[in-house]
């Protein structure tokens, strides 16, 4: 008789057992009972830090053109934000032109960025012979003179002087023209100028098949030139002395604008009867900065009028937001 209570206990305890485990191992209850065997509180959940979102930049106003531009009879005209790059207008400007003199904007970018300004540039007779050959203008340079890169680079952008353009062609060059004159349309790649090509120093030789640009070109390379303090100290000045060889030589910048138009500052005129008058010209107003480009205008008085009237509407434009 005790035998089957003890036995009939045991199974008693079995069955409570096979209740208990479960229980406790897969419901609430049981992972109550289990918490609260080692702690009375329940952890407090940590919220992640949120990443503040990046603000929208908001867009800055710019020059922006409304209306219509000056008309002018210029064959090619341009007109550009020097501040922002934007084009605020253009006529054919994206034709390939001849530049005449404005070359010497190139010319005299190889010089500043590849040669000693203290370098000491020598005329010699061709120089003189190619102003003689091409009735081109002159500094009144002659054959033997010595004048330092810095001060040859007044006397190629003031008076325009086809016998500077050649003297500095020659020297940097070594002695041979055509390696320069290389340097220049591998710079104008690097600018990625692809409709500009050279074949003189000066822009009197060549013609339209060999030396040519268009005003898109023209402007992107003075805007570039302008950002250089020393070319941009040249093109502004009106008059320049300089002693050379016992002579006193006075440059006087053929660019009409400078002294005429209030904030003018550049940069080159250009004219032969195959080009036509050329102007490539910037001023300053109000913090803005405008470059513009005529080619081939047929009359210089005209070409100058035409420079100022737009400018004149380019400085009247609103400032406005970008369009999206």
């Amino acid at each position: 008789m005790k035998r089957r209570l003890l036995a009939l206990l045991l199974i008693c305890i079995a069955i409570f057992l096979l209740i208990l485990v479960p229980i406790l191992a897969f419901t609430p209850l049981g992972t109550a009972l289990q918490g609260g065997a080692q702690s009375t509180t329940s952890p407090t959940a940590i919220p992640r830090p949120r990443s503040s979102p990046t603000p929208i930049p908001t867009a800055q106003p710019v020059l922006t053109a409304r209306g219509t531009a000056p008309a002018t009879d210029a064959t090619a005209e341009l007109l550009l934000d020097a501040d922002t790059g934007n084009v605020l207008y253009e006529k054919n400007g994206e034709m390939p032109l001849m530049m005449a003199s404005t070359t010497k904007i190139m010319t005299a970018l190889i010089a500043i960025q590849t040669a000693d300004l203290e370098r000491p540039i020598h005329v010699h007779q061709d120089a003189i012979d190619r102003v003689i050959l091409d009735d081109g203008s002159s500094a009144g340079l002659q054959v033997g003179d010595v004048v330092p890169l810095k001060e040859m680079l007044y006397a190629l952008m003031l008076p325009s002087g086809n016998d500077a353009a050649y003297a500095i062609a020659d020297e940097l060059g070594g002695g041979d023209r055509a390696v320069f004159i290389n340097h220049m349309n591998l710079f104008a790649q690097r600018l990625y100028l692809y409709q500009t090509h050279y074949s003189s120093p000066d822009g009197l030789t060549g013609d339209s098949t060999t030396h040519y640009t268009t005003a898109y070109d023209l402007a992107r390379l003075s805007r570039y030139a302008m950002s250089i303090p020393l070319f941009a100290a040249i093109v502004h000045t009106q008059t320049y002395t300089a002693h050379v060889g016992g002579r006193t030589l006075v440059w006087t910048n053929t660019n009409k604008l400078l002294g005429n138009y209030a904030g003018a500052t550049g940069i080159k005129t250009g004219h032969t009867f195959a080009a036509g008058y050329c102007l490539v010209f910037a001023a300053t107003s109000h913090q803005h900065h405008l470059i513009g480009v005529l080619l081939n205008s047929p009359e210089e008085t005209q070409r100058n009028i035409d420079a100022a009237a737009l400018l004149d509407w380019g400085f009247h434009l609103p400032m406005l937001p970008p369009r999206e």
